[in-house]
């Protein structure tokens, strides 16, 4: 890729220069309420920061609440997208900001949500495809979250369907995927195998699967990383899952000291 604004922004997501990515997203606030009181975000940041996560993922009215000191090496990704659990339909996301707001934020990348599925899918591509046209003006990397979600959905984890909206980011113009992991784990190599882009896995999966196996698995398949926040940030321990995650996730814990299950890193995550 030539040095452009993009390329420039796109390296520096991957904190370990490696192309992998630990992104924790803390845009649930939006849709479900407080995840902190408002004096414990900045900590809730430093942690995340501290632990070694590569980005964060906000909104944009929270993204001017934190401190710039703690953006020094972990980046500022802006989420548009929005919906909340009260509304009547959960899944119907909704674009909340622009991208030339985020370049005056200082983000280094932007996401979008597509529920793929969804009564509203329709508006939802044409919001994603206007959004790409816009980074592409401004030089700013789009991380896609997009899942097969919605009525006509029978097994949001079907490697099919998962590949189909990976496949749908990369023809739209997206730089970074986020989606599920399919079922079983394994197949999930298929999936990253059919998309020209950087395949990272979202939420760290259910309670009763340890943050180690879920991570293990998706880095196995060949996914580039990991998009963690639930898990994160209703740990009494935030900081010590994310260095979990970033070990896995950047390689020296799968090449030098394994992290067991049980550890106390991971155990507040569980």
């Amino acid at each position: 890729m030539p040095l452009t604004g993009k390329a420039l922004r796109l390296a520096r997501l991957s904190r370990a220069g490696d192309g992998r990515y630990l992104f924790i997203p803390l845009d649930h606030s939006v849709s479900d309420g407080p995840i902190v009181s408002a004096a414990g975000f900045p900590d809730l940041v430093m942690d995340i920061t501290k632990g070694g996560a590569d980005a964060v993922v906000v909104h944009k009215g929270r993204a001017r609440l934190i401190p710039p000191a703690l953006l020094t090496e972990t980046r500022l990704v802006v989420h548009l997208s929005a919906s909340t659990n009260a509304g009547p339909d959960v899944d119907a996301k909704v674009l909340v900001g622009d991208v030339e707001e985020c370049v005056r934020l200082g983000a280094d990348a932007v996401s979008v949500h597509v529920n793929i599925g969804s009564d509203t899918e329709a508006a939802q591509l044409s919001d994603l495809g206007a959004v790409a046209a816009a980074c592409e003006r401004w030089g700013m990397p789009l991380i896609a979250m997009i899942y097969p979600r919605g009525p006509r959905v029978d097994d949001p984890t079907r490697p099919e369907l998962v590949a189909h909206a990976v496949s749908i980011a990369a023809d739209l113009g997206v730089d970074i995927v986020k989606t599920v992991l399919a079922a079983p784990p394994g197949r999930m190599a298929e999936v990253v195998e059919s998309s020209p882009l950087p395949v990272v896995v979202a939420g760290g999966g259910s309670a009763e699967v340890s943050l180690e196996a879920f991570a293990t698995s998706a880095l196995s398949a060949g996914c580039a990383g990991l998009a963690v926040g639930r898990r994160v940030f209703t740990s009494p321990s935030p900081k010590n899952v994310v260095q979990s995650l970033a070990e896995i996730v950047h390689g020296r814990a799968l090449v030098g000291r394994s992290v067991p299950s049980s550890s106390p890193e991971l155990a507040g995550a569980l």
